[in-house]
Order: C-alpha cells, then sequence, then structure tokens
C-alpha cells in the first residue's frame, strides 16, 4: 500500500506513548510500499516533538534522518534538509522550510518579524530582512 502519512501516525511511531496506536503505526509504516511525508507535515512533527515531548534539537534531527533513510519515504529531501539546517544551528525547522520553498517558488529574500530567524538565516548566507 502507498500511503500519506499524517502526523499523528508519525508521532506514535517515534514516540510510543500509546501502545495500541504506536504498534499499529509501526507496522503499518513497516509495511508501506511507500510513505508520503508532506512539508506541512514535517513541520508539524517538529512542532510537536518539540513541544508537546521536549524532543530536544538532537532528538529531532535524529527523527527526521531516520525518515530521510528510510527507503520506502517520499519527500521533498532538498527542503527537509533547509529545515534541519536551520533546526540543528538554533532555529524553528519550519523557516528552513520556508525560505528553501520561497526561493523555490521565486522569492529573492526572506522577510519576517522574527528577529532570531532572520539573524540566523542571515548568518547562513541567506538573503533574509527583518521588517520593521
Amino acid at each position: 500500500m502507498k500511503i500519506t502519512a499524517d502526523t499523528n501516525i508519525l508521532v506514535r511511531a517515534l514516540v510510543q506513548d500509546d501502545p495500541g496506536q504506536s504498534a499499529l503505526a509501526v507496522r503499518t509504516l513497516r509495511e508501506a510500499e511507500l510513505i508520503a511525508i508532506s512539508l506541512p507535515c514535517l513541520c508539524e512533527l517538529v512542532w510537536v516533538l518539540r513541544r508537546v515531548y521536549h524532543f530536544d534539537t538532537t532528538a529531532c534531527a535524529t527523527a527526521i534522518r531516520a525518515l530521510i533513510e528510510a527507503a520506502n519515504v517520499a519527500m521533498n529531501r532538498s527542503a527537509t534538509e533547509a529545515g534541519l539546517t536551520v533546526l540543528e544551528a538554533g532555529g524553528d525547522f519550519a523557516d528552513g522550510v520556508i525560505v528553501h520553498e520561497g526561493r523555490w517558488l521565486g522569492g529573492d529574500i526572506f522577510l519576517s518579524f522574527d528577529r532570531k530567524a532572520v539573524k540566523l538565516l542571515a548568518a547562513q548566507g541567506e538573503a533574509a530582512k527583518l521588517l520593521k
């Protein structure tokens, strides 16, 4: 079966906080011919792991990298790597994804009211400006 995984499926498989659902999620993911994981799902996954389950940056990055390396997972790998780069530098995974996708869509510069995001992205060589 080729599936599109919702965030809650990935959370259950990673966190193992509900024995029944966790076992079912793991079995389903292992048996899937293809697991499609969208960028919004990944952004939501990182948010849930950090805010709800208090995963640190390393644990989140490790979980995402395990998904990248799975043979049956389809995702936008370059956008995911961009998110990981920002996450591992102390920022938000979603900001890296937003910058990557914005560039792909034709945007030249990342604008935000988020000082930390702009500073971090600019330090990584991204065109980023604080809107004031």
